[in-house]
């Protein structure tokens, strides 16, 4: 009898970005590897970056509208432009509950046919699936200049087993 395969690791990448500039191409990057059903989750203090990424993701995607905070209005969609997927970008700071606030939002409905950009999910969207982009910004140590962010792009779940993440380092 055969033993079962080990677990594999995560796909994880670990970056350094010194400008927002850089961000954006961190996320025109990370597009390229995007497809419709993908869930990413951001994470980061305030002012990380996080909506820098997402609007290179959203170039990269090439979707309508500029893509601005949804701390207010809590989501947005962005229409593709051609013929990729939309980008829902879900701001989910303001929600206190987990999945059973977010419901609200038709996540569910929307992830099989969009690229699904949730900042500040953490315990509130995981039970959408178990397959999704962990991308975690944190400002840099000892940086002076306060522009430098460590970034770490995990993939979870069978989608990301085989991914070459490494391909979104530039």
């Amino acid at each position: 009898m055969e033993a079962p395969a080990a677990p594999r690791n995560p796909a994880e990448v670990r970056l350094t970005i010194d400008s927002p500039e850089r961000m954006r191409d961190l996320g025109r990057r990370l597009a390229r590897l995007l497809r419709a059903g993908d869930l990413v989750m951001l994470s980061g203090e305030l002012g990380a970056g996080k909506t820098t990424l997402t609007r290179g993701l959203g170039e990269g995607l090439g979707v309508r509208g500029a893509v601005t905070s949804p701390t207010f209005v809590i989501a947005r969609v962005h229409p593709s432009l051609g013929d990729g997927p939309p980008l829902v970008h879900v701001d989910a700071y303001r929600l206190s509950g987990g999945l059973d606030e977010m419901e609200d939002l038709d996540l569910d409905v929307s992830l099989p046919d969009s690229v699904i950009v949730v900042e500040w999910g953490e315990g509130k969207v995981e039970e959408l699936t178990d397959e999704r982009l962990q991308v975690v910004i944190h400002r840099a140590v000892g940086d002076t200049t306060d522009e430098a962010r460590r970034v770490t792009v995990t993939g979870l779940g069978e989608r990301w087993t085989d991914a070459d993440l490494s391909a979104v380092a530039d």
